[in-house]
């Protein structure tokens, strides 16, 4: 049996067996008989207790021992028993305890693993496109026949593509780190004044060229709790997005709105409004709807509602009453 290849058991019952033979002796000597008799069934009754008590703790030992390596050989959901008293059930529960968090750090693990990997496709799916375009561009800049403002503008090409891809990887490099939530995202309070400001700045050349405007609305004294550069990255492709639809000559109006529950941005264009089946679909990655132009590639969006969702704050798409796509941005005060 298992209990006799138990060292420490064996021991045990050699240790009992030479006490009661002791107290036999020590009755027989002092008291005849008579106590020698009682000394040896109160022993042998103490120690037949104690015995069984050890032999009980052993057996949970090697049931728990059991357990541990099913957990070593594969087994994802091991039943410990507990809701016991004594030591034993202290350790098993411990042990569960860790079994549990071990399975928590591997899912994490293995959701990285596989963020990671998706990243990696979307980004060699999505730059296959502006490569060829860039291989191409370089056949016909080999060409000895062209003159100088032929290969000035197809470097101003080749250029724009490499534009793309770098942003392109950059985008979806962030939404894999927010993904695995390997960036922790700050908080502090911020002007909407000059985050508005922040916001359109890199668009102002692109608006003065195509004869576009941008009027900010309400922003005077508002205010919101987020981390600045990742609010920004996402409310820039918000904006972004709108001036694509902006006809040349119209306006993108900004509205903000603050009250004790959340502070509002109302990001409206003036172009021909989203698409009702594209609704749905807007904030889906690589998802390109009905009027996307060309050179969309359908991440910026997705992008925005990423970061966005991590903040206390939701975005929602619609078309506005008097038309033009609109978007609706709320940085809530408290949790929702």
């Amino acid at each position: 049996m298992w209990r006799f290849r138990n060292r420490g058991f064996v021991r045990y019952i050699g240790v009992s067996m030479a006490g009661t033979l002791l107290s036999v002796l020590a009755g027989w000597m002092l008291s005849g008989r008579n106590a020698a008799a009682a000394a040896f069934f109160c022993s042998l009754f103490w120690c037949t207790l104690h015995l069984s008590k050890e032999s009980r703790r052993y057996q949970g030992m090697r049931l728990l021992a059991g357990q541990i390596d099913e957990i070593l050989h594969g087994n994802d959901r091991p039943e410990f028993q507990h809701f016991q008293e004594g030591d034993l059930e202290i350790l098993r529960d411990e042990i569960y305890k860790m079994t549990i968090r071990l399975k928590e750090q591997a899912a994490l693990l293995q959701k990285e693993k596989t963020s990671l990997a998706d990243a990696l496709a979307d980004i060699s799916h999505q730059i296959r496109t502006p490569l060829t375009a860039l291989h191409i561009l370089l056949e016909r800049l080999r060409s000895p026949e062209l003159d100088v403002d032929a290969r000035r503008r197809l470097l101003r090409e080749a250029g724009m593509l490499l534009s793309k891809i770098e942003w392109l990887v950059t985008a979806l490099l962030k939404m894999s780190k927010l993904e695995a939530g390997s960036i922790s995202l700050q908080k502090e309070t911020v002007s909407m004044e000059k985050f508005l400001a922040d916001a359109i700045a890199p668009f102002e050349l692109a608006m003065d060229i195509h004869c576009k405007s941008c009027a900010i609305r309400g922003a005077d004294g508002a205010s919101f709790t987020g981390d600045y550069g990742w609010t920004l990255e996402a409310v820039q492709n918000v904006v972004k997005n709108g001036l694509e639809y902006t006809p040349d000559g119209g306006t993108l109006t900004i509205c903000c709105e603050e009250n004790p529950l959340y502070t509002e941005l109302l990001i409206t264009d003036s172009g021909p409004g989203i698409p009702k089946a594209d609704l749905p679909h807007l904030f889906e990655r690589f998802y390109r709807g009905e009027n996307a132009g060309k050179d969309s590639f359908g991440i910026g969006l997705a992008l925005a509602q990423m970061i966005l969702s991590r903040e206390n704050a939701v975005i929602r798409a619609q078309n506005a009453q008097e038309g033009g796509g609109q978007f609706r941005i709320r940085f809530y005060k408290a949790m929702v």
